[in-house]
């Protein structure tokens, strides 16, 4: 089988010649800038600074060369503008914190606070107030609250729809030309959609707006779920229907080049339990998923991707019933989310990418040995009769030996019984 072959048969749940692999393909699929260095380093490839194209999490661009020498099955095209607002063009050199010499877009500006934090800004206006912060010493930013006081009989859906707009003919044109080229690729293709991410607490602080309006705090929106709900429902109604029509003109333009559509990346699961009730799920987000899901099942050959970390056990089936083909990371350490549980329960009716190792304690902990034997568990346990795509579970972070990412990658391809580059 060929790579796009191979993912398309495993999210339709038939068993392809051998478990398909993604790293770098989206924004919950990657790896640390410096996690890619490492590898770059380890395989002896060229050296040359490595692209963060994903300026917010410091995710590194994973080029051609490495892609074969991890054996990635999938490519990734990414919005023309970052979540910080800017394009990814003109490419610089900038240095991180602990001295790893990258390049990034040429509006990535920064500049340091008193007590040594990194402060980032939105479509990198140093006039504008400061939209990111990454603590002295850290590895990715975090999002600054810029919301000015709320008063409720103020508020105006239309201030939390401002991001939402029809897609740009520049961010059209940006997008038909990658998309071209990685369809030629002989990977599967990915991309994220534009403006279907209801209420993704990522997205909801606007760090790529220089002066965001309306409901911009992550825990005042969390809180208007429940006493603002009439405001939210009218904040997703207008967003569907705008998003409705963007999809209508990204499929005129790119047809069926893509095979898999990050659709939303909103979590409903924390470490042990969820964000919302499943009724309030079902009320607030379900008909809206299933609008954009049933556009694309009608028009398209287009597979949906839904990311949500955390122990989202009780919410899969509405998943499924709004539509998504794929669910990721697959957070098997989270309460009720075992693989064989998963598998076993929801495998025949949704594809699982992600799972194949834990990211929070055994690839960054554990022992390249106990790396191997639990990536060797997780294919065995997800891979059967098909549904599986393998990737960590969310992305690989900063200080992860390197020793063991490469555990995990000869681990799945140990599995496959093929060389990583075959």
């Amino acid at each position: 089988m060929t790579s796009k072959q191979r993912v398309v048969a495993a999210v339709n749940h038939q068993a392809p010649d051998r478990i398909p692999i993604d790293f770098g393909s989206s924004s919950v699929t990657g790896m640390h800038v410096s996690c890619v260095a490492a590898l770059r380093d380890f395989y002896g490839l060229e050296r040359r600074p490595v692209k963060v194209h994903e300026p917010f999490q410091m995710l590194g661009l994973i080029e051609e060369d490495l892609k074969r020498a991890i054996g990635v099955d999938v490519d990734g095209v990414f919005r023309r503008k970052t979540i910080l607002g800017f394009p990814l063009t003109d490419w610089k050199p900038w240095r991180t914190q602990q001295g790893l010499e990258v390049l990034v877009p040429g509006a990535f500006n920064t500049t340091v606070a008193p007590n040594g934090d990194t402060l980032i800004y939105p479509e990198g206006d140093l006039s504008a107030p400061p939209s990111g912060r990454m603590p002295r010493d850290g590895y990715f930013f975090d999002g600054i609250i810029r919301q000015e006081p709320i008063v409720d009989e103020q508020l105006n859906p239309e201030d939390n729809l401002e991001e939402f707009l029809p897609i740009a003919g520049d961010d059209l044109a940006s997008l038909k030309a990658d998309v071209d080229a990685a369809a030629g690729s002989g990977r599967a293709v990915m991309t994220s959609l534009t403006g279907t991410a209801f209420g993704d607490i990522a997205l909801v602080p606007a760090t790529f707006l220089k002066h965001p309006k309306g409901i911009r705090d992550i825990s005042e929106w969390y809180m208007s779920i429940s006493s603002r709900r009439e405001y939210i429902h009218a904040v997703f109604s207008r967003q569907c229907e705008i998003a409705l029509g963007n999809l209508a003109r990204i499929h005129a333009a790119i047809g069926d080049a893509i095979d898999t559509a990050f659709v939303c990346g909103a979590d409903f699961g924390t470490q042990t339990g969820t964000f919302c009730s499943l009724k309030t799920f079902r009320d607030l987000w379900l008909p809206y998923y299933r609008q954009v899901n049933d556009w694309i099942h009608a028009h398209t050959a287009w597979k949906t991707f839904k990311h949500s970390c955390g122990s989202v056990d009780r919410f899969i089936p509405s998943f499924m019933e709004a539509g998504f083909d794929i669910l990721n990371p697959v957070q098997c350490s989270a309460a009720n989310m075992s693989a064989q549980h998963l598998k076993a329960d929801y495998g025949a009716r949704i594809a699982f990418w992600g799972g194949g190792v834990d990211t929070q304690k055994v690839l960054p902990f554990g022992t390249p040995g106990e790396v191997r034997r639990q990536v060797l568990e997780r294919c065995q346990i997800f891979s059967e009769g098909g549904g599986f795509v393998f990737n960590a579970i969310h992305n690989v972070q900063a200080r992860t030996p390197v020793e063991n990412i490469v555990a995990m990658i000869d681990a799945v391809h140990e599995f496959n019984g093929v060389p990583a580059n075959a």
